[in-house]
């Protein structure tokens, strides 16, 4: 192998100090390491900017109090049933002296806060869709009003969990019963294949498992795809057959064989669930107009 220059020797050395020093800090300050800071870990820069960001969100002053933004973050991570942050947020719910009865569902919680469901739903799933309607009728004036700020800052909150959602499926961060909490992960290790990371080691089914997924199924590809070659198939058929095998690979489960339980736990904090995502514009068809805010 060649050998490492000193300079490199020295960049990679602060990298593992300064991931060192955040990962201790994460601990010190809340007692655990949990699944997200462990795999932005691996880029110490990236974690730094992305805890303080969350620190401003939900720390800072600001015109919602702290129950309430973690509720709202609750709500968001719920709409796309990323059950590993809405446990994580129960959590911090319920450290910042938010009232456990609202945990059992979203109809226990505040009108107002219910109010937020219409857009927290379009957000999530069709944010085109959004008119200045939807705006006015949370700050009309009335008991459960929204006042501009409290809406900004919920606004916020709702898509930047929306985003970490997607964050935290990519990377296969799954619940860990046997964490305290049952919120948390290990990263593969980028240096070495037999560290304590590889046993299990993103919660089952994610990490490592998901990883070996992508690669029985992408040679199944090029079996399927090198046979049909040889028997000169058509374009059509190839798609076909491609479709067929994808559907049956374990990438992708079909919902009746997942956990039941733990999805009534999250599904209990969205209404109207069956409304997802669908494309808004076709070809040959005219895109809907979309809203501009200054």
């Amino acid at each position: 192998t060649a050998p490492v220059s000193p300079s490199r020797q020295i960049l990679q050395e602060g990298a593992e100090s300064s991931r060192s020093r955040l990962l201790f800090e994460a601990f010190v300050s809340a007692g655990r390491v949990d699944g997200i800071t462990m795999v932005m870990g691996l880029h110490p820069q990236y974690l730094s900017s992305f805890w303080k960001t969350q620190y401003l969100l939900l720390r800072m002053d600001g015109p919602l109090p702290y129950h309430k933004r973690h509720y709202i973050a609750i709500m968001a991570a719920a709409r796309h049933q990323c059950s590993y942050l809405v446990g994580l947020h129960m959590e911090e719910f319920l450290q910042v002296g938010g009232n456990p009865a609202w945990l059992q569902g979203l109809h226990c919680a505040p009108q107002k806060l219910r109010n937020l469901n219409e857009i927290n739903k379009l957000l999530a799933h069709r944010p085109w869709l959004i008119t200045k309607e939807h705006i006015k009728a949370l700050l009309k004036t009335g008991e459960n009003s929204w006042s501009l700020a409290e809406l900004v800052q919920a606004l916020v909150l709702l898509t930047h969990y929306h985003s970490l959602a997607s964050f935290v499926f990519g990377c296969g961060i799954n619940p860990e019963e046997d964490q305290d909490g049952g919120h948390g992960c290990r990263p593969p290790s980028p240096h070495s294949d037999s560290s304590p990371a590889s046993d299990d080691s993103m919660g089952g089914s994610g990490g490592e498992d998901a990883v070996w997924d992508v690669e029985v199924l992408m040679e199944r590809m090029k079996l399927l795809q090198e046979s049909q070659l040889e028997e000169g198939v058509t374009q059509e058929e190839m798609a076909t057959r491609f479709e067929l095998e994808k559907t049956e690979s374990l990438l992708v489960a079909p919902l009746d064989i997942a956990d039941h339980s733990l999805r009534s736990n999250v599904l209990c904090f969205v209404e109207d669930p069956e409304f997802g995502y669908k494309d808004f514009t076709r070809r040959g068809e005219q895109a809907p107009p979309t809203f501009r805010a200054q």
